[in-house]
C-alpha cells in the first residue's frame, strides 16, 4: 500500500507518463491551419498606416485625373493628379513634425526669439532653450526658454501665455496673481534657473557672472512696463526687445563674447539633436 502511495505521488508530482494511441490519434486529426507567409506580410503592409495614407492619396489623385482629363485633356490631367500628391504630401508633413511637441518652442517662445533676434546688431547674442540642473523639490523643469547676453548684462528670459481673460496684479513686489492663482512657483522657478546659470558660467570664465531672471508673459494686459516681482522681472512680451535695450552698459564686447562662448559650452542644449 505504502509502494501505491509514492508511486500516485511521483504521478501527482509531474513524472512522464506513456501516451495512449487514442490521443495521439486525436492529436494528429486536428492539425492548426497556418497563415501562408504572403497573406501575413500583405496584411501587415495593409495595417500599416503610412501604406493606407499613400493608397489613399493615390486612389484620390486617380479620380481627379480622370475628371480633368474628361474636361482640360489627358496631359493636364495627370499633371494636376500628381500635382495634387505633392501638395498633400507637403501640407501633411508640416503639420505633424517628425519633432516631438514637447521639444517644440512655444508661440510665445518663438515671438520673444523673433524680438530678440533684432538684437543682434545691438551686440547682443542668445542662447535658446538651454538646461540647467532642476532644483531639489522639483519645481524647475531644468530648462531656461532664453539666455541673452549682451551690453547691459546677462539675462535669463522664461516666456509664457497665459488666459488674456484673466487680470494680472502683484502684491508688495513679493506676489504675483494671475486671476486667483498666486504665481509663486513660477518665479521662484525663474529665479533658481537663473541662479544656476550664473554659477555655472561664472565658474567657466573664473568671475562673478549675475544672470537676471525675467519672465514675458503673453495673453492678458500688463498694467506695468517692468515690475521686479521677488527678484525676478515681470512685463508684456512684446516689451522683451526694449527691456534690454534700454537698460546701462556694463559689459565690453569682448566680455559679451567670452560669457557667451562660457555659456554655450557650460549649458548644453536642452533637447540635443
Amino acid at each position: 500500500m505504502a509502494i501505491m502511495e509514492r508511486g500516485n505521488t511521483q504521478e501527482a508530482r509531474g513524472q512522464p507518463q506513456s501516451e495512449s494511441e487514442e490521443s495521439r490519434e486525436h492529436r494528429h486529426e486536428t492539425p492548426v491551419k497556418e497563415t501562408p507567409e504572403e497573406e501575413r506580410t500583405y496584411g501587415a503592409r495593409l495595417s500599416d498606416p503610412q501604406i493606407r495614407r499613400w493608397m489613399w492619396r493615390v486612389g484620390i489623385a486617380i479620380v481627379a485625373g480622370l475628371v480633368l482629363t474628361l474636361v482640360v485633356g489627358v496631359r493636364l490631367g495627370i499633371t494636376a493628379a500628381v500635382l495634387m500628391i505633392i501638395v498633400d504630401t507637403v501640407w501633411k508633413s508640416r503639420k505633424s513634425s517628425s519633432v516631438p511637441a514637447w521639444q517644440k518652442s512655444s508661440a510665445a517662445e518663438r515671438r520673444t526669439e523673433k524680438q530678440l533676434k533684432s538684437l543682434q546688431r545691438n551686440g547682443y547674442l542668445v542662447l535658446h532653450a538651454r538646461a540647467v540642473p532642476r532644483d531639489d523639490e522639483g519645481v524647475s523643469d531644468g530648462r531656461i526658454d532664453h539666455l541673452v547676453i549682451g551690453p547691459s548684462g546677462v539675462y535669463a528670459i522664461d516666456s509664457e501665455k497665459w488666459d488674456k481673460r484673466l487680470p494680472v496684479r502683484t502684491m508688495s513686489h513679493l506676489k504675483l496673481f494671475h486671476g486667483p492663482f498666486n504665481k509663486k512657483d513660477r518665479l521662484d522657478e525663474a529665479r533658481w534657473e537663473a541662479e544656476q546659470a550664473s554659477r555655472i558660467i561664472g565658474g567657466q570664465v573664473g568671475f562673478d557672472v549675475p544672470v537676471q531672471p525675467s519672465v514675458a508673459i503673453y495673453g492678458p494686459s500688463i498694467p506695468w512696463k517692468v515690475m521686479r516681482v521677488r527678484d525676478v522681472d515681470v512685463y508684456a512680451g512684446n516689451r522683451a526687445r526694449s527691456y534690454l535695450r534700454r537698460r546701462p552698459k556694463i559689459l565690453t564686447d569682448a566680455d559679451v563674447r567670452r560669457i557667451f562662448q562660457a555659456a554655450e559650452e557650460a549649458l548644453p542644449p536642452k533637447y540635443p539633436d
